[in-house]
């Protein structure tokens, strides 16, 4: 066969290969493994000075930052809100947005953790690109109920919401920021969720 014959095959195969589509884990699937190597981070949360509570802490962003879908979020909680930011303002409160979650959650998980561990139920595939898994956390004699709202992106299944006992997280924060949008700029409600997370995090 020869050179050019050759060539033409590869390049038949590549583009057979590169056709075929790459299919998503399960939404559960795609929450255990991250949910997992979180729990086993905090397994070691004792006695800890600030510097290694620091570095935990960036472990777990590390994995939240894939497992949830902060953009998405962020565009969630302000709703109607949205369209009156810039992309410069969506780009920044989007990241504030998420190191204010992800500081605000972190002081509760790293101070009150009780070796606590997550079953995952069931889920329900809402719509080609949506789907509900059930979970509960365990705490000794209680179970709490939590629900992980996913988007898929890309192949990959994340994080948009989570309702916890029956209270949607970006519903709360939806109702807090029409509140403050009301009477400040988004320049200012930026401001405000960047100095709160100054507050929440590690120094």
């Amino acid at each position: 066969m020869s050179i050019s014959r050759i060539a033409t095959v590869l390049l038949m195969t590549m583009t057979v290969l590169w056709a075929v589509p790459v299919f998503a884990e399960s939404p559960m699937a795609s929450l255990k493994k991250p949910v997992e190597e979180i729990t086993k981070i905090l397994q070691n949360s004792k006695m800890l000075t600030a510097d290694e509570k620091q570095a935990q802490r960036d472990k777990i962003f590390e994995i939240t930052r894939k497992t949830f879908d902060f953009v998405e979020m962020s565009k969630r909680s302000l709703a109607r809100n949205w369209k009156s930011f810039t992309p410069q303002q969506r780009k920044d409160f989007s990241e504030v947005f998420a190191d204010h979650l992800n500081n605000t959650y972190m002081d509760k998980v790293q101070n009150e953790y009780q070796d606590e561990t997550v079953e995952f139920l069931s889920e329900e595939k809402l719509s080609e690109d949506k789907a509900l898994v059930k979970s509960i956390i365990k705490r000794r004699t209680i179970t709490v109920p939590v629900d992980y709202s996913v988007l898929l992106s890309d192949n990959v299944w994340r994080v948009y919401d989570v309702n916890i006992e029956g209270v949607s997280l970006i519903k709360n924060y939806r109702t807090q920021f029409d509140e403050i949008l009301v009477k400040e700029t988004p320049e200012q409600l930026i401001e405000r969720l960047r100095k709160k997370t100054e507050i929440t995090g590690i120094n």
